[in-house]
């Protein structure tokens, strides 16, 4: 299979990429805590966050904080560190799952918070938790064709009011065992900010190239994972289960491509479980495998580009880094990056 499914970049590379962290830490005890009661009434078993998903914590924002303003400052983080001017970029594109409206769009929030020119393009592109990844081969194709010179892409996510919300449901008298599995993946979401630069490779000695990447998809799972921002009902053992099956799809071709051998593999951060299921079925090492779900929790398409943020001291000129994602509907990507 080849066509829309795999794609190429010549001259587009990752410039800045850097993370935002929200500043208030949420212990999976003290949800925990608050569950004490229905755990109690329904025979259920507590630490499931920690022992079975490995997540010990997340953040969340301060009450008030929008989502846009994660956004707006890890987008202002990444052109500093990017050592571009807010002119030089033509295109913003806001990957963000976590919206403070309908519309207008997330993007011109971000678009007026940074100043960026009236010739920057701007806009949302959605995908669960792959849209991070979709604006990175958007912007490389607009970049190769010499449409942009740089694209900022942000992304802005907080799960407090989510969180707040459910565990005031699964706290009542009235739920029941099948709304604790059903939310069971809610209360592993976590909050934080990512923004990346993207540019042209050969005016950037010191960027980070973009070959390509490959995608998959099986849609035939889009009811698996259903959310809004008050409630989100996931199938847990289903959604894991399609999800490694389509990767498995999208990395018999990577494979081929002789991008089994990556110095760093930077995958979408969901729990213990998901990690070592994609580890094993992928052929993985997972000593290449950094996590940062354990304190950050699962950051939505925040999550790789926050990951690789934190791996960026750490990496060499030359390595190969693989970024993987999946996102439920379901949807499987990876795409490599030399150092």
């Amino acid at each position: 299979m080849n066509g829309n499914a795999e794609f190429t970049l010549n001259d587009t590379a990752i410039v800045s990429v850097v993370d935002v962290e929200a500043p208030e830490v949420v212990t999976s005890a003290q949800f925990d805590e608050r569950l004490m009661d229905t755990y109690e009434r329904l025979g259920a078993q507590p630490g499931l966050l920690e022992s079975l998903a490995g997540i010990k914590e997340r953040r969340w924002w301060p009450k008030g904080h929008l989502f846009t303003d994660a956004a707006a400052a890890a987008g202002a983080k990444a052109i500093e560190a990017a050592g571009v001017r807010p002119d030089d970029i033509g295109l913003l594109i806001d990957t963000s799952v976590c919206r403070d409206r309908l519309e207008p769009s997330s993007a011109v929030t971000v678009h007026h918070a940074l100043d960026l020119p009236s010739w920057a393009i701007n806009f949302d592109l959605a995908n669960a938790c792959l849209g991070f990844l979709n604006a990175i081969q958007l912007a490389g194709a607009m970049i190769d064709n010499g449409q942009i010179d740089y694209a900022l892409v942000v992304d802005g996510e907080g799960s407090r009011h989510t969180q707040e919300v459910t565990l005031e449901r699964l706290a009542s008298p009235e739920a029941t065992m099948a709304d604790l599995y059903a939310e069971f993946a809610t209360l592993t979401l976590g909050s934080g900010g990512a923004a990346a630069v993207i540019g042209r490779h050969s005016d950037n000695p010191e960027s980070h190239k973009v070959i390509g990447g490959i995608a998959r998809a099986d849609t035939s799972h889009h009811k698996l994972c259903v959310g809004t921002i008050e409630q989100m009902k996931t199938d847990t053992r289903g959604l894991l289960d399609a999800g490694l099956h389509v990767s498995k799809l999208a990395w018999v071709d990577a494979e081929e491509k002789g991008w089994l051998a990556a110095d760093r593999y930077i995958i979408h951060q969901v729990s213990m479980v998901h990690t070592t299921s994609m580890a094993e079925r992928l052929g993985l090492d997972i000593a290449k495998v950094p996590l940062t779900f354990p304190f950050l929790g699962n950051v939505g398409p925040a999550a790789i580009p926050i990951t690789l943020a934190r791996e960026v001291d750490s990496l060499e000129a030359g390595d190969k880094v693989l970024l993987m994602g999946m996102g439920s509907g379901i949807n499987a990507s990876a795409v490599e990056v030399i150092w």
